[in-house]
């Protein structure tokens, strides 16, 4: 028999037994807990495999901020910062381009070429009222009709209500000047803010193909669906997408994609009033005259030729009798046979959206012994490849990944993200890349725009380590309709993905065809420019690569 004593301490160690025991199945089950919400919250930004994968489950807990979350992050703050909310409490409080004043100054008779014209705007409320804060989004522009000339001008803000718009007299003749109020300051806030809220504005639609059967599911950068998902995951570039997945079919089934609106707007009403077609792009220099400008005998300073690596000003040219002359740089105006002497032996790759791909339709008109290859697939999204093979010379463009909008049926085979396209390509010095993104990314928030540029940026670097001889140009993105669905393709969420695209790529040795200044310039506003405007883009192009 034991005694007592014995008995309480076998009972006391198997007590702490249990106790020890029960706090750590309580804590493993924590610890899952804690995942399974961080991984949660982290909306889309997983981590798996460098290929992507089909995967249904967590892959792994979330780790600590990476450089590009923090990269992303910062330029989020810095954003913000610069677009700060601004209260909107009735539309009289609003800037009035009527009300609002444009002053010439030191105004002068005549004046010459090459100088500087500076314009003081005052902007004023529907009451006439002065504004105490800036922000407004406004557009300068000069030009000359007569003489099939135009050029931006560039607008500074001194957050009062005051701006500077300043224009350099590029050519002589009778110039006109002009600066638009697309948006007030209130309507900027509300467009960014709107922008930012959510990742739904536009639907995609996954086609599952069976043999002879398929199945449309819903995809998106994000879902909120109790439903089992296909996760197709990037861990390196932390890029995801996914599609409810249907019943009966495997997540790789996926062949094709679709997208179309969705009926949802982040405005209030009264909001919404801002962005009345009568309201967007009106006139604050209404009143203004023309003004003279002469040769005055000024000496003209020579430039070096155009090469990639070479800082663009803004405005960085202008157009005169419809051609595009750079300002920083000597560019040549090439011929039929300079062209083709230029494309000889080239390899050259067009990775981005349709105003990238109106190069290829544009190219077989100037250069008539490039020619179509047919590749079997159908759509105008399919790979185009022009060839010249007495010549050597091959020319493809490509279609970014996600997001891609249309509603069109595009395939999804032999989709890639364009930092692993870049990484497929070897590179020696007869390659040339073009780039550009960015109308397709305008109705989501701006965090998946700059994931991507950074990844697009990082891609490039590696593309230099491995051959520095490879020239790489960034097409920014150009103005488009001034009165097509604000909220989600408007112009605004394209010059702040322009502005930040010129930052984050600013010290690389690349080219850049900076297509928002000459879009302005050319006064186009369509997405689409015409055949003049492509053409001129092309020069630019041949300049820095031949």
């Amino acid at each position: 028999m034991f005694s007592n004593q014995m008995l309480q301490k076998i009972l006391l160690m198997l007590l702490s037994f249990l106790v020890v025991t029960w706090i750590i199945i309580i804590s493993q089950n924590s610890t899952k807990l804690w995942s399974t919400l961080n991984l949660s919250i982290s909306l889309y930004h997983w981590n798996t495999s460098t290929k992507p994968s089909f995967l249904t489950t967590p892959v792994s807990p979330l780790k600590s901020p990476t450089e590009t979350e923090l990269r992303i992050k910062a330029i989020m703050e810095k954003l913000d910062q610069q677009i700060p909310p601004r209260p909107f409490a009735h539309v009289n409080t609003t800037t009035s381009a009527a009300h609002s004043t444009a002053t010439i100054l030191n105004p002068r008779h005549t004046y010459c070429r090459g100088d500087q014209l500076d314009v003081l705007l005052e902007a004023r409320d529907h009451l006439g009222r002065r504004k105490q804060y800036g922000g407004d989004f406004l557009r300068a522009r000069m030009s000359s009709p007569a003489l099939k000339a135009g050029a931006s001008g560039r607008v500074t803000d001194f957050n009062n209500g005051t701006y500077l718009v300043s224009f350099t007299l590029f050519w002589e003749g009778r110039v006109s000047l002009s600066v638009l109020l697309i948006h007030p300051s209130e309507g900027v806030s509300a467009l960014w803010r709107a922008r930012n809220q959510g990742y739904d504005k536009v639907i995609f639609k996954g086609k599952f193909v069976n043999v002879t059967s398929h199945v449309f599911t819903e995809c998106g950068l994000t879902l909120n669906s109790s439903a089992e998902l296909c996760k197709y995951l990037d861990d390196r570039d932390q890029e995801a997408f996914y599609c409810v997945k249907p019943q009966h079919l495997p997540c790789e089934a996926l062949t094709h994609m679709t997208t179309r609106n969705r009926e949802i707007s982040y405005l209030t009403v009264q909001e919404k009033g801002l962005f009345h077609r009568s309201k967007v792009g009106v006139e604050m220099m209404k009143d203004q005259k023309h003004i003279d400008v002469s040769r005055c005998n000024k000496s003209e300073n020579m430039t070096a030729k155009c090469q990639v690596g070479m800082k663009t000003p803004i405005p960085g040219g202008y157009t005169l009798q419809g051609r595009w002359i750079t300002t920083f740089c000597n560019q040549i105006q090439l011929d039929t046979v300079k062209i083709n002497d230029c494309l000889k032996g080239k390899l050259i790759y067009l990775l981005g959206d349709s105003t990238l791909r109106q190069w290829i339709y544009y190219l077989p008109k100037v250069v008539k012994t490039l020619k179509l290859f047919d590749l079997h697939e159908t759509g105008i999204f399919k790979k185009h490849v022009l060839l010249d093979a007495e010549r050597h010379t091959q020319i493809q463009w490509k279609k970014h990944s996600y997001p891609f909008v249309t509603v069109q049926l595009y395939s999804l085979i032999d989709d890639n993200y364009m930092p692993r396209e870049i990484d497929r390509l070897p590179g020696d010095k007869n390659t040339a890349i073009v780039i550009t993104f960015g109308q397709h990314f305008r109705p989501f928030p701006i965090d998946i725009f700059l994931r991507r540029a950074l990844s697009v940026r990082r891609a490039i670097e590696r593309l230099f380590l491995r051959s520095p001889a490879t020239k790489v140009i960034i097409k920014t993105e150009n103005i488009r309709e001034m009165h097509l669905d604000t909220e989600r393709f408007g112009d605004f969420h394209g010059y702040i993905q322009y502005l930040t695209m010129r930052d984050i790529f600013k010290d690389l040795n690349v080219g850049v065809i900076d297509a928002w200044d000459m879009t302005i310039a050319y006064d186009t506003n369509t997405i689409h420019p015409p055949d003049h405007v492509i053409g001129n883009q092309i020069n630019m192009f041949l300049n820095y690569i031949c």
